[in-house]
């Protein structure tokens, strides 16, 4: 389905929402500014945007505590903002279902970019026509982005569906942390950046994959990443 251009900003500091909102909207997009955490997962409900960006320190409820209520019904990308550069915060903005975060103060064009960069991403992983892919318990369902072990519904950021959904249709083959990275996000891998790393244990620990002794997303040290096919029955 085409994804509409409006983006949920749900920003409290008034000055850095309207910039924002001004910058969007002059590269095409519809801006709606939330300022009350505790507003926004029906604001989400009413208006169905196709992304939210989203402030980590906001009144009546936390950005973290928003993603993850919003998570099991908001299908489309979370971008977070956050004026913590603290992998702790990163790591749990990830767990609670973010897709990416700009440390403030936010530089317009690089929110742009990362903002471009999400929706593409997402439109190019809307495969409708796709059949599913069944491991054993296992269910994937591209078009409707849905995944389920033993018949239990696994909520899932749109990044970590993304990153399950490239090891499975690759099942047996090692994917280095690169491709990965590159073919998640779409921008280049510095050699440092540990993300896909964490999501790699989000996965493991919403689809019950041992951590200290994985057996479906196996650890290929010096090279990447194994998906197990025949582990998931």
């Amino acid at each position: 389905m085409p994804y509409n251009n409006l983006i949920l900003l749900v920003e409290d500091d008034r000055r850095l929402a309207q910039l924002v909102k001004d910058f969007l909207e002059m590269n095409d997009f519809k801006v709606f500014v939330e300022e009350q955490g505790n507003r926004v997962v029906r604001q989400s409900h009413n208006i169905n945007p196709a992304l939210i960006i989203l402030d980590l320190m906001l009144p009546g409820k936390d950005g973290l505590t928003l993603c993850k209520e919003l998570r099991p019904d908001f299908k489309g990308p979370i971008l977070m903002l956050t004026a913590r550069d603290s992998d702790a915060d990163q790591v749990l903005g990830f767990e609670y279902g973010a897709d990416d975060y700009v440390i403030k103060p936010v530089e317009p064009r690089v929110l742009l970019a990362r903002v471009r960069a999400l929706l593409r991403r997402y439109e190019q992983h809307d495969p409708r026509e796709q059949e599913a892919l069944v491991f054993g318990q296992l269910h994937i369902q591209p078009g409707s982005r849905k995944v389920s072990l033993q018949g239990e519904d696994i909520i899932l950021s749109s990044h970590e569906y993304d990153l399950l959904l490239s090891l499975a249709a690759q099942a047996g083959q090692i994917l280095s942390r690169e491709f990965l990275f590159n073919h998640i996000y779409n921008r280049e891998y510095d050699g440092l950046d540990r993300t896909i790393d964490v999501r790699i244990s989000q996965l493991r620990k919403k689809l019950n994959d041992n951590p200290e002794n994985p057996t479906r997303i196996k650890t290929i040290w010096g090279k990447g990443y194994l998906f197990i096919a025949d582990a998931w029955n």
